[in-house]
């Protein structure tokens, strides 16, 4: 079988290193030295990694992150979480089918010391927050401990090979999230006051002060003066018929499979959820090659930035808003969804039901603070700071001025002279604002070259009006958050239409032909050059993705300066210039029709609130219904909350039913989370010999 990897893609280079081998049910198999267990095994079309042992359910990977079981596999007859393992040359790598067996290895062990360290700071998470915090405090000589659970620092940035919005002076707006990640990371190492745990999760905060952490295996103590938790966000989830199967997961996880692992992780894709995840996620899935059928939104308007969401309608990517998942079906893996329309009480509408077949299905339906050392050291008396989301779920952009921010903060803990500016915090406040007001686009001048800008929502972000070397574009109060306009002066040089980190302005060009009939529009281009080509002709989109006619390639530019975007230049009549904004490209298929949905009768006992412990939302309601009104007593109970990963997915879910017959969610008593936050193997307590 050919290896399902991305060979080809427009942003990232194709990946590069050692070939080893790897037997996978006695099948011998390759993949590139140090890739997790389970991309390997995506490379190879394997989606589905073992049963789980209560009822012999497929499991798949979730998460992707390392917060759950659900990838468990056998490597060489140990569980692991093969998300987060990487694979060895020779490894053998086996299904997970109910419980391992222990294994045979029954030797005597030598204890040695639990290393611990003090430090000034401690740094949980090594993301844009806390980058920028550890890149402002290390400035003043402080000592700094950054623990990441990754193999490389970044965080999320390490997936986002997008433009970033924002200000260009203070959140290097414009520039792609992979490339500002890594530019973080290298100001880090500069400094000789910083340390850097890598695959160091931290699992632990205790009474005596003290921060536990999983170092590459070993269990070490931390005791820091303040501790700085940076730890970002996890992805919330919903709980449907199928909505347990593998092929059914978040789009982080999603993220990870193709823009860090290049691996092709779907053929067929689904998208639940219009905030910017969802539509960012159904971009990238597009740059990889990967049909995107289709994405559904509960609420009438998607609620992400109208600049992502024009951009995949331009590109022909379906939008069914007021609609809902109602459930997905196959055996091993995801073979169906079915949709429906909603009420106004976001309840299904009998007979709008619609199928489709698919392999995969993204839910992107919000993010949760991963605050639960941040509570914990709140609660023992630590002197603790969040930044980031950790702290304010908003974007990277937001979480990086956070994490400045912060820092200033502990510094003035620490007793150092140090101030923050007025306008750092007026800045963060902005970069956290949600999509503003709607404005009509404004009218186009009468010459003959000019930037075309489809941005017509208030959002805060200035890299066009940076670039400019004419000057010619400002915001229309002069503010982050107000739309850019254009003032007459264009010297066609392109600049904004490459820095645009929503694709939204085109360069018209009405003098190309001298008898004017047709004009030239310069187009922003992200996808590989197989989709189109010079001499094709394509089909022209409006500024929200309605067909509008036809167009000629005549050229792609591709220069470095324009730092991987193309600039596709397409002939159209004249006449249509200023309205087109996009193209639609091939690879969303036509024939992307619904099927015929039979009804659906959503059962509570078909529908899996814990994956870990496989309880259904039957089991959770028959408690309520009982008089229960705490989530400890449904821990106690059912097993709920008890799975690996700790009730980060089952809790707010749980919640979710209570709320749903009649009972307020403040009445009900939360999960009591302990140490530790995540498993950690008896072994790693027995010190460094």
């Amino acid at each position: 079988m050919e290896e399902q990897r991305i060979i080809k893609h427009p942003i990232l280079n194709k990946r590069e290193g050692t070939k080893i081998f790897f037997f996978y049910q006695d099948q011998k198999l390759e993949a590139y030295k140090e890739e997790v267990i389970a991309s390997a095994l995506f490379a190879h079309g394997i989606h589905c990694f073992g049963k789980h042992a209560k009822d012999d359910s497929y499991q798949g990977i979730f998460c992707a992150n390392g917060q759950c079981a659900q990838c468990l596999v056998l490597a060489n007859g140990i569980p692991v979480k093969s998300c987060v393992t990487p694979i060895q040359e020779g490894m053998k790598v086996e299904p997970m089918l109910g419980h391992a067996a222990l294994p045979e290895d029954d030797k005597p062990v030598l204890q040695g010391k639990i290393e611990e360290k003090e430090v000034d700071v401690l740094v949980v998470g090594g993301g844009p927050a806390g980058l920028s915090a550890t890149i402002e405090m290390a400035k003043y000589g402080v000592s700094i401990l950054i623990a990441d659970d990754k193999q490389s620092l970044g965080g999320k940035l390490s997936l986002q090979t997008h433009n970033f919005f924002g200000s260009t002076r203070e959140c290097y707006a414009g520039t792609r999230g992979i490339d500002i990640g890594k530019h973080l990371a290298e100001s880090v190492m500069q400094y000789p006051n910083v340390s850097v745990w890598l695959e160091s999760p931290v699992v632990g905060v205790f009474v005596d002060g003290k921060v536990g952490i999983l170092s590459k295996g070993n269990y070490c103590l931390v005791k820091p003066k303040v501790m700085l938790v940076a730890s970002g966000a996890r992805e919330r989830n919903l709980f449907f018929p199928g909505g347990d199967l593998p092929g059914v997961y978040g789009a982080g996880a999603f993220q990870t499979l193709v823009n860090r692992d290049l691996i092709l992780a779907a053929k067929r894709l689904f998208i639940v959820g219009g905030g910017n995840v969802g539509l960012i996620a159904a971009y990238h899935a597009l740059q990889a090659g990967i049909e995107v059928v289709g994405l559904v939104e509960a609420m009438k308007e998607c609620g992400g930035y109208k600049v992502h969401l024009d951009k995949i309608k331009r590109l022909g990517v379906p939008i069914f808003n007021s609609h809902t998942i109602l459930n997905a079906e196959g055996k091993d893996n995801l073979e169906r969804i079915t949709i429906a329309a909603v009420n106004e009480k976001f309840q299904a509408i009998p007979g709008t039901e619609k199928s489709f077949n698919v392999d995969t299905l993204l839910v992107a339906v919000g993010l949760a603070s991963v605050n639960e050392l941040l509570l914990k050291a709140w609660e023992y008396g630590l002197k603790a700071y969040g930044a980031g989301d950790a702290d304010i779920v908003a974007e990277a952009s937001a979480a990086m001025f956070s994490g400045k921010i912060t820092a200033r903060h502990i510094l003035q803990e620490m007793g150092m002279s140090v101030f923050i500016p007025e306008e750092w915090k007026s800045m963060v406040e902005t970069l956290r604002n949600r999509p503003g007001k709607l404005h009509k686009k404004p009218s186009l001048p009468q010459q003959k070259v000019y930037p075309n800008i489809f941005c017509i929502q208030e959002i805060p972000c200035n890299p066009c009006t940076d670039v400019c070397p004419m000057n010619s574009i400002s915001t229309q109060d002069k503010t982050l958050m107000g739309i850019p306009l254009f003032h007459e002066k264009c010297i066609a040089c392109g600049r904004c239409v490459s820095i645009c980190p929503g694709l939204a302005i085109t360069l018209v060009d009405k003098g190309y032909d001298p008898e004017s009939k047709t004009a030239l529009v310069t187009l922003p281009w992200e996808m590989e050059d197989h989709v189109v080509k010079p001499g094709d002709t394509v089909t022209t989109s409006k500024m929200e993705g309605e067909e509008l006619g036809k167009g000629k390639v005549i050229a792609i530019k591709d220069s470095a300066w324009q730092d991987r975007r193309k600039f596709l230049l397409v002939e159209v009549p004249i006449e249509e210039a200023d309205l087109v904004a996009g193209i639609h490209i091939p690879l969303l298929k036509k024939e992307i029709q619904s099927q015929e949905a039979p009804r659906v009768e959503l059962k509570e006992e078909d529908i899996i609130v814990c994956r870990c412990q496989r309880i259904s939302k039957k089991d959770i309601v028959n408690l309520i219904s009982e008089g229960v009104r705490d989530i400890n007593a449904v821990k106690a109970t059912l097993g709920c909350c008890m799975g690996p990963c700790g009730g980060k997915t089952c809790e707010e879910l749980s919640l979710k039913i209570f709320r749903e017959k009649g009972i307020d969610a403040r009445n009900v008593a939360k999960h009591v989370v302990r140490p530790f936050t995540q498993e950690v193997p008896l072994k790693a307590f027995l010190g460094k010999e």
